[in-house]
């Protein structure tokens, strides 16, 4: 008989964000939470919408609360109106300040897993497996410091840009290293982990799709498109990661089609700028997030579902997002690097995958699925087997329970 383990989780992102990290972290944690004693370090709620969410503005700095089984400790962490490199460094350090406190509040651990884009955080995360001799995972679902470098943001000052980098693969390599074992949600993200650390253990643990959640023969037509036309939708995260010139260039040429729509369902940083981008084109609708309830409806309710990627992001991510585009039964059109995992996984029988940079090309392959609507079908009955088959839930976590139970 196994005695339930003491297990300990320190992520930026938590329940009742209901979308990207946060709603991965709250349902593998709730599933763990069934079987061992479940804490949660974390900050206040404040995606998408980079603002800490209304209920909680109000409330202490320092706040425990429970979800079910699991406590929450949290700690009310700045976030700024204007995400920049240095606000959101400012955010990080502010988290990891926060955590450092929260983690001497923990009086017994077993495992600490430590979620990653916020790499800083695996600092208290180490601290407090060290002081409690338990043992440290680090999941790592974005690699935030390759994605800033590849998006560029330290373009304009080149030497600035390689001094920084240095330092900071440096010190990501040592933080690293403090691990019993390292997961992440993609190999080619494990390659990369294998090409920064000395020997660590690693594990495959991809994000997943509920069969049941994400269904088209539940969902009933959402709000935000018009039935007689051709919808396109991106829903997700508005950031750096994603090829927006690219986008806007696709707009253009879509631009005289009166029976196609363009759906933007989501917040992020880059949002502003997209819409003053894209103000331009009448065939663009921007609308707010959905809450989980509706995301099936959603993702349900569209023609074809979008995602461009910029050509330098290879193997830092692997979009979630593109699980729920394919379990909704929906052609998927994505752009990017041809070696790219996303490639992999949505195969010429289930989707389109171009890493061409060209609009054109991008623009007549929409035109052809607005004109073939019985192969859009059939490949999204292909997409959604396939997605299914491989990611659903219930396999992917019980995976993880095992593994948890193999080093414990």
């Amino acid at each position: 008989m196994n005695l339930k383990k003491n297990i300990s989780i320190i992520t930026a992102n938590f329940y009742p964000e209901d979308t990207a990290i946060g709603l991965y972290t709250t349902q593998f944690a709730e599933f763990l939470s069934k079987k061992h004693n479940v804490t949660v370090i974390s900050g206040f709620p404040y995606y998408p919408q980079w603002e800490i969410y209304k209920e909680y503005q109000d409330k202490n700095d320092f706040i425990t609360e429970r979800l079910n089984d699991i406590e929450i400790i949290r700690y009310k962490q700045f976030v700024p109106k204007k995400v920049t490199i240095f606000s959101r460094l400012k955010m990080i350090f502010s988290f990891v300040y926060g955590t450092n406190k929260n983690i001497k509040k923990i009086e017994k651990t077993d495992l600490v897993i430590c979620l990653v884009p916020f790499t800083f955080s695996i600092i208290p995360a180490f601290l407090l497996a060290k002081k409690k001799k338990a043992k440290l995972w680090i999941h790592v679902q974005d690699f935030e410091f390759d994605l800033a470098f590849e998006s560029g943001i330290f373009k304009k000052n080149h030497l600035l840009g390689l001094l920084i980098k240095k330092a900071v693969i440096t010190f990501e390599k040592f933080l690293l290293n403090k691990a019993t074992l390292i997961s992440s949600i993609s190999f080619q993200m494990l390659k990369k982990v294998n090409e920064k650390t000395n020997s660590v253990d690693t594990y495959y643990f991809p994000n997943w799709i509920s069969s049941d959640d994400i269904n088209p023969i539940k969902s009933n037509h959402h709000s935000y498109f018009e039935k007689e036309k051709f919808s396109l939708l991106y829903s997700g995260n508005i950031g750096e990661k994603q090829d927006w010139d690219l986008f806007c260039k696709v707009c253009l040429l879509l631009e005289p089609h009166n029976d196609i729509e363009i759906v933007i369902v989501g917040d992020g940083g880059y949002l502003d700028t997209l819409k003053l981008n894209c103000a331009k084109f009448s065939n663009i609708k921007f609308n707010p997030l959905v809450p989980y309830h509706e995301l099936n409806d959603l993702l349900c309710s569209a023609s074809c579902h979008f995602l461009f990627q910029k050509q330098e992001v290879l193997d830092t991510l692997m979009p979630s997002k593109l699980l729920g585009m394919m379990a909704s039964e929906k052609v998927c059109l994505v752009s990017g690097n041809s070696k790219s995992e996303v490639a992999k996984v949505l195969t010429p029988d289930t989707g389109f995958y171009i890493s061409s940079i060209d609009p054109k090309e991008i623009y007549d392959k929409i035109i052809f699925l607005k004109d073939n609507p019985d192969l859009c079908s059939d490949m999204g009955k292909k997409a959604r087997f396939k997605i299914i088959e491989s990611f659903s839930k219930e396999k992917v976590l019980d995976n993880f329970i095992k593994k948890i139970d193999e080093i414990l």
